[in-house]
């Protein structure tokens, strides 16, 4: 009986082992902050803060006419690391944001998968966004460039000021949107902007991770 206890438990461990293995973490906010993140401003600067909220430790986005991001490099590959699994909440979403005109592509809260090309035409990114008005699983261009897909996650007011868990199938994303196989991805990008509408918007992001099961 003993002998088949220590085998379960160390089923158990080898199981466990194997399943963080199998993870990377693309944000520590609790135990590192913003180490690893590069700020990119579009038009003028974000605030982004690392915040207690709720009893845990995340960042928070608060733009104002503004548009700029968060980036960490992170070469993966979507055919293994497919899961993308992120927290978020808004406190919002931004009055006038339209997801299918330039004057109105500003987001509470979105999440940047980037796959660099070769050759800078050759970028693709997936978008992972809080939408305005575009329904929740539909997804549409960029209004700047067909390059940039956003994808729906979220829409609307219906969840603002809670907590939301949630995970995308990168690999999925990419061939629905895209129609190819996706190459590897180079980083992940957080950003909250208002530039285009001139209106301002607050989001909270938690940890950040990649995994090979859902």
């Amino acid at each position: 009986m003993k002998v088949q206890i220590l085998s379960v438990a160390l089923l158990l461990c080898v199981s466990n082992c194997f399943a963080q293995a199998n993870e990377i973490v693309v944000s520590r906010f609790a135990t590192e902050g913003l180490n690893g993140w590069e700020g990119k401003s579009f038009k003028g600067v974000t605030d982004y803060r690392i915040v207690k909220e709720d009893g845990r430790t995340v960042l928070k986005a608060h733009a104002k006419g503004t548009a700029s991001g968060l980036t960490r490099k992170l070469k993966f590959y979507p055919q293994t690391d497919r899961y993308l699994k992120w927290s978020w909440k808004v406190a919002g979403t931004v009055a006038g944001g339209n997801e299918k005109t330039k004057q109105g592509d500003d987001y509470a809260a979105r999440l940047y998968v980037v796959f660099p090309g070769r050759f800078f035409w050759q970028m693709r990114a997936l978008n992972y966004i809080w939408a305005n008005k575009l329904p929740k699983g539909e997804f549409v261009p960029n209004a700047f460039t067909s390059h940039a897909m956003l994808i729906a996650v979220e829409s609307g007011p219906a969840k603002v000021g809670q907590w939301v868990s949630e995970q995308r199938d990168i690999l999925a994303d990419y061939r629905r949107v895209f129609g190819e196989e996706p190459p590897a991805a180079g980083a992940i990008a957080i950003m909250t902007d208002t530039d285009n509408t001139g209106s301002e918007a607050t989001a909270w992001y938690g940890e950040i991770t990649l995994s090979t099961k859902p």
